[in-house]
């Protein structure tokens, strides 16, 4: 029996990357899923990539209207939502000292508002339908501890692990689990920017930063956006129904907590 069977998921972000890894693993157990992002015509492509059980839907997590919308259609579409995963979010990194108020703005209303209101949203729906839910946060090894070039990114993903903290206690008496993902250094296509940040900051040769990040993770190389499916279904499915407000850390090892 298939773990997410009848279950409708909406994942945002989800048009690449750890998003569309995750919306395939939940199709593959059964679930239909809701590919929410800015780049409609990308999630669109995945969205026919993975079959009839997906769709895609426009979503700017920055804009109240545009989360409505989305949501709205997911509903319309595909009846309810079970799920949901906030996934969207973006990296910066900066000195300290050149860290400006646009960077840091933009950064927090993608990756703290757009996930509190995208999870505000979709709690009301799930305490109208009156049949509890599960919420996965998207946070990561940086809310954990500080980084001396990255210090509003690492914000950023520790207040996303209060919030799952706070917002679990609050809709568990709803029915609704709201826990986390902590991922460790994943690689994607986002690394080529990470990696020259880096060597215009650290000095280092291209690529070096890369190799260094996956050689220090204990298993010996850095992650993969499938590594991370294991826990999403888990946490989606009826096999976690007595966790809440927790962070999963599925990093290699890089953190013990």
């Amino acid at each position: 029996m298939k773990r997410l069977g009848g279950k409708n998921a909406l994942i945002t972000g989800a048009a690449r990357g750890i998003g569309l890894a995750f919306a395939k693993a939940y199709v593959r157990e059964g679930a239909r899923v809701a590919i929410a992002d800015i780049d409609i015509a990308r999630a669109r492509t995945a969205a026919a990539e993975i079959g009839s059980a997906a769709i895609a839907v426009e979503m700017d997590v920055t804009r109240q209207d545009s989360i409505n919308a989305a949501i709205a259609t997911t509903i319309d579409t595909l009846g309810s939502i079970d799920v949901l995963i906030n996934n969207a979010a973006i990296f910066t990194a900066a000195p300290i000292v050149e860290i400006t108020r646009d960077d840091y703005a933009r950064a927090f209303d993608i990756n703290v508002s757009g996930a509190l209101f995208t999870m505000q949203a979709v709690a009301r729906h799930m305490i109208e339908r009156g049949k509890g839910g599960k919420i996965i946060n998207m946070a990561s090894q940086a809310g954990r501890r500080g980084e001396p070039l990255v210090a509003v990114y690492c914000a950023s993903k520790a207040a996303i692990i209060s919030l799952t903290q706070s917002a679990g206690l609050n809709l568990i008496q709803h029915g609704i689990n709201v826990n986390a993902i902590a991922p460790g250094v994943v690689d994607g296509e986002h690394w080529d920017e990470v990696d020259a940040f880096f060597a215009k900051h650290e000095n280092k040769a291209p690529g070096q930063k890369k190799k260094e990040v996956g050689d220090a993770v204990p298993c010996g190389r850095m992650g993969t956006a499938e590594d991370l499916t294991g826990m999403a279904i888990f946490l989606a499915s009826d096999e976690s129904d007595y966790i809440v407000s927790q962070c999963y850390n599925v990093d290699g090892g890089q953190w013990m907590s």
